[in-house]
C-alpha cells in the first residue's frame, strides 16, 4: 500500500502500542467491563433480541455470553455486541459526536476468545477502543451529515481487534481503511423510520470489523487514502469536505471521563430529565390529571434527537424520546426497560402527556454541553397545573454516572449490575458473579474464555 492518510497511520500505532494505563484507568474498564456484562444478561431475558441470535449454518470457537453457544468470531462479535447494547443501558459517550465505547466488547470478546488471550488483554484492548471511537467523537459530528455513530464502533473495534490478533502496522492501516469504507446511515433511528436495527448496529459493527480484521491479517490490501481522496474519498464524498480529526491526543482520556448508564435505560441525553421527573413523582403522583403542561428545557442536542412527538411505534422508538421518559418517570417515579414494551405505553396517561410537554432548548446547557471542562448532560422539569400552581422547576446537570458523580455511582452501579444479573442467573449465582467481576483480584490474569464461560445460562 502506498503512503496512508496519516490519521489512519496514528490509529493502527495507536492500537498495537503496548501501553501502560495506570490502575485508576484499568479498574474503570473493569467496571465498563463487568456493567457491560451485566447489560448482555437483562437483555438476554427479552424474547425481541433472541431471534437475532445463533449460529447461522457453522459453530466456531468462540463462546457467547448468556446463551452458551459457540460460534465463529464474527458471529459471536454480533451476538454479543447485539445483547449489550440491546436496552440502551451501557455507557455512553457524549460530544459532537455520541455512542457507546462498551459496544466495542463485542469484538473484544469474541478474538480473545478466538486468540487465547487474557481478561488482562481485554481491559487493555477496551481502553484503547474506547480512547478511538471517543476522541473522534469529541469535534467530529457524523450525524449532522446523517451518518450513525456506529461507523466509530467499527472503527474502534477494528482497532481492538486488529491489536488482539497481533496485525502489523501495514496489516491494521488495511484494515482501518476498509472500516472508514463501510459509513452507515443513520434512518433508522429517526421518525418516521425508528426500529429496532438501532439495537443491533452495534454488534453489527462489531462484527464487521473482526471480519475486516480477519481478512486483512490474510493479507487484503488496503486502501492508502480511503479518508482523502479527491471526490471518492470519505471527506469529499461523506463528510462535506470537511477533515477528521482527532481532538486530543491518544492516550486514556475516554475511559478515564465515560459515561455509565446508572439508573435508567435511556438515551443518554435524556438521563437527567428522568432524574428530575422522579424527583418531582412525590408532588405530581396525586395531581395527574390536573396537569397543563410539563416544561422541558434541554440541550440542543437533545432537541435534535430524542423530541418527538406523534406516534411511537416501538421499544426502540420509546427509549430515545424525551417526552416519554420524563412522563413515565413522573407518573411512577422510576424507569426500567419494562416500560418501553406495548403493555406499559397502552397507559393512555402517556400520550395524554406527551400532548402536554414543551421541550425548549436551554443555551446554557448546550454550551455546557460542548465544553471540556464540563460536559454536562442537563435537563430541567417543571410541571404546571390547571389551577396556575406549578411545582418546582428541578434541574439536574450532571447524570448519576458523570466523572463528576463517579464515586456516588459506584453502590448503584453494583446494585445495578446484581440486578442485571439476577434477571437472566436468579439471585444466589448473580451475587457470586458480580463479586468475580468486580472484587476478584485474579480476574485479569483469567483467560478471556473462562470468564465467558462463567456467563453460561
Amino acid at each position: 500500500m502506498t503512503q496512508a492518510d496519516p490519521l489512519l497511520v496514528e490509529l493502527a500505532q495507536y492500537a498495537r502500542t503496548e501501553h501502560d494505563f495506570g490502575e485508576d484507568t484499568l479498574a474503570t474498564a473493569r467496571l465498563v467491563l463487568a456493567d457491560a456484562l451485566g447489560c448482555a444478561s437483562l437483555a438476554s431475558t427479552h424474547e425481541a433480541p433472541r431471534r437475532l441470535l445463533g449460529s447461522l449454518g457453522s459453530s466456531g470457537d468462540v463462546l457467547v455470553p448468556m446463551t452458551g453457544e459457540r460460534l465463529d468470531p464474527v458471529k459471536a462479535a454480533f451476538d454479543t455486541g447485539t445483547l449489550i447494547r440491546w436496552l440502551d443501558f451501557n455507557d455512553t459517550w457524549l460530544a459532537a459526536e455520541w455512542g457507546h465505547p462498551s459496544d466495542n466488547l463485542g469484538a473484544i470478546l469474541a478474538v480473545a476468545q478466538h486468540r487465547g488471550r487474557s481478561v488482562r488483554d481485554v481491559l487493555q484492548a477496551t481502553v484503547v477502543a474506547h480512547e478511538i471511537q471517543g476522541v473522534l467523537a469529541l469535534e467530529n459530528a457524523f450525524n449532522r451529515v446523517g451518518l450513525d455513530h456506529v461507523l466509530l464502533v467499527k472503527v474502534a473495534s477494528t482497532g481492538a481487534a486488529g491489536r488482539l490478533l497481533g496485525l502489523d502496522e501495514e496489516q491494521l492501516v488495511a484494515a482501518l481503511s476498509h472500516a472508514w469504507l463501510d459509513a452507515t446511515l443513520r434512518t433508522y433511528r429517526h421518525a418516521p423510520n425508528t426500529g429496532p436495527r438501532k439495537s443491533w448496529a452495534a454488534g453489527d459493527a462489531t462484527a464487521r470489523a473482526v471480519w475486516l480484521a480477519l481478512l486483512a491479517e490474510r493479507g487484503e490490501p488496503g486502501y492508502a487514502s480511503a479518508l482523502t481522496a479527491p471526490q471518492w474519498g470519505f471527506q469529499d464524498a461523506l463528510f462535506h469536505g470537511e477533515t477528521v480529526r482527532l481532538a486530543r491526543p491518544l492516550g486514556s482520556y475516554v475511559m478515564d471521563n465515560v459515561l455509565f448508564k446508572v439508573s435508567y435505560p435511556a438515551e443518554f441525553h435524556a438521563q437527567t430529565a428522568a432524574e428530575a421527573a422522579v424527583a418531582l413523582h412525590p408532588h405530581v403522583r396525586d395531581r395527574i390529571d390536573e396537569i397543563e403542561r410539563i416544561e422541558i428545557a434541554t440541550q440542543e442536542s437533545a432537541v435534535r434527537i430524542i423530541d418527538k412527538r406523534g406516534p411511537l411505534r416501538n421499544p426502540a422508538d420509546r427509549d430515545h424520546c424525551l417526552q416519554y421518559v420524563t412522563v413515565v418517570a413522573l407518573l411512577h417515579g422510576t424507569l426500567t426497560d419494562e416500560h418501553y414494551e406495548a403493555e406499559a405505553a397502552a397507559d393512555p396517561r402517556i400520550d395524554a402527556l406527551r400532548e402536554r410537554c414543551a421541550v425548549v432548548e436551554e443555551p446554557r446547557y448546550s454550551a455546557d454541553y460542548l465544553d471540556p471542562e464540563k460536559r454536562s448532560i442537563a435537563n430541567a422539569v417543571r410541571v404546571v397545573f390547571a389551577d396556575g400552581s406549578a411545582t418546582a422547576n428541578v434541574e439536574v446537570e450532571y447524570p448519576l454516572g458523570h466523572p463528576r458523580r463517579r464515586a456516588e455511582a459506584l453502590a448503584p452501579l453494583r446494585a445495578k449490575l446484581n440486578a442485571n444479573l439476577a434477571a437472566a442467573f436468579g439471585e444466589a449465582r448473580a451475587a457470586e458473579l458480580a463479586e468475580r467481576l468486580l472484587d476478584d483480584p485474579s480476574l485479569p490474569d483469567l483467560p478471556a474464555r473462562e470468564l465467558v464461560a462463567l456467563l453460561r445460562p
